[in-house]
């Protein structure tokens, strides 16, 4: 570790590539804005447009968090989930801004899941669900609907998991 890495940050003291990530966040939040409008303009609630044998396109509305989780739970869960992320991002935007340049794979990762946590919050606060319209499907299966903010997070998460499996490892000096 070098001197300077040791010194205690000040308050807006953050190394100069933490904004680059930021703007990979908003980027996020952009896109996926832009696509819950477009899909919520073009398609009708619940009925699916096919795209390939294995996709289509179905505007739905989630009220719960991932896979639907506590939908049907009478209202008190969106203000708990928009809580929930929003402490969450706040963590996150911290560990992000503090972070060493070297270690870009998580930077990476927390910029996607902050931008997709935001995007899935915007929704909350200004519709009370979450825009779902991405579905996957194979044979009768049906993964349940997602949309870019949900994306972001999902690739967020995996890139932080091959930093801290291989990534790590490789910057310690270790073999991966």
């Amino acid at each position: 570790m070098q001197a300077a890495d040791r010194r205690p940050l000040r308050p807006f003291d953050f190394p100069p590539i933490s904004w680059a990530w930021l703007l990979v966040s908003a980027m996020v939040i952009v896109l996926d804005w832009q696509t819950k409008q477009l899909a919520s303009y073009y398609l009708q609630l619940y009925r699916p447009e096919e795209v390939f044998s294995w996709l289509n396109i179905t505007l739905a509305h989630n009220y719960g968090a991932a896979f639907s989780f506590l939908a049907d739970a009478g209202g008190w869960q969106r203000w708990f989930f928009v809580s929930l992320a929003s402490v969450i991002s706040v963590v996150l935007l911290v560990w992000l801004v503090r972070l060493p340049r070297r270690e870009w794979a998580t930077a990476l990762g927390l910029a996607l899941i902050l931008g997709g946590a935001i995007g899935n919050v915007i929704d909350r606060v200004r519709l009370g669900y979450v825009v779902d319209f991405i579905d996957v499907h194979f044979g009768g299966w049906h993964y349940p609907a997602f949309n870019v903010a949900d994306s972001a997070i999902t690739c967020g998460v995996i890139l932080l998991l091959v930093d801290a499996i291989v990534l790590s490892r490789r910057r310690e000096g270790g073999s991966a």
